[in-house]
């Protein structure tokens, strides 16, 4: 039986455009939730309670009033080896502002010397929250589950999600995301010059 060659390239150039589209529509994030204007609507972040490398337990509520960056990494991810030194970066820039970055070690399976090595290594400045994969579970789920590695939550002052990172972005893209995170309180007062 002879293939025709046309209906083959069809079927090709089908299959790789529904990858392309299943790629962009895991990449952004999901806005089903709206106000009857079509806005995203807006989603409190979940408190949470993990311990730091040196045993201190840490809850979100901790930050109440500062923007957040909530970031799923671990050390064996690449591309969280890439972002890392931009973060680091990014608090010393923006932590004066109102920013804390909270680096959340998802699923490393090594040991906190390992994470603590790894720290050390990329001169880590802000908090590593670590625990039993069933709590780094428990968080992640609270926030609609983390796929792959990094990911990054954008918690804003008031304390709602108000963007996510998907993925390894640019930096640009993450400073971007940290302006969201420490603009002004929908509901402070900005003092006028």
């Amino acid at each position: 039986m002879k293939r025709n060659p046309v209906v083959l390239i069809l079927v090709g150039l089908l299959v790789a455009l529904m990858l392309v589209f299943g790629v962009y529509k895991s990449r952004r994030p999901s806005n089903s939730a709206t106000t009857p204007a079509g806005k995203p609507a807006v989603q409190a972040a979940h408190d949470f309670s993990l311990q730091t490398l040196d045993g201190k337990t840490v809850h979100l509520s901790d930050f109440k009033g500062k923007g957040v960056l909530l970031n799923f990494w671990a050390t064996d991810c690449g591309p969280c080896q890439i972002e890392t030194p931009w973060l680091v970066e990014l608090q010393q820039q923006y932590g004066p502002q109102g920013l804390q970055i909270l680096g959340v070690d998802a699923y490393d399976g090594g040991s906190q010397k390992d994470v603590a090595s790894f720290a050390k290594k990329m001169a880590i400045d802000y908090p590593i929250l670590v625990g039993k994969d069933s709590e780094i579970d428990a968080v992640a789920n609270s926030y609609g589950g983390v796929a792959f590695l990094p990911q990054t939550f954008v918690i804003s002052r008031d304390g709602n999600i108000v963007g996510r990172i998907l993925g390894l972005e640019s930096k640009s893209k993450i400073e971007d995301e940290i302006k969201l995170a420490i603009a002004p309180a929908a509901g402070a007062q900005v003092a006028k010059s």
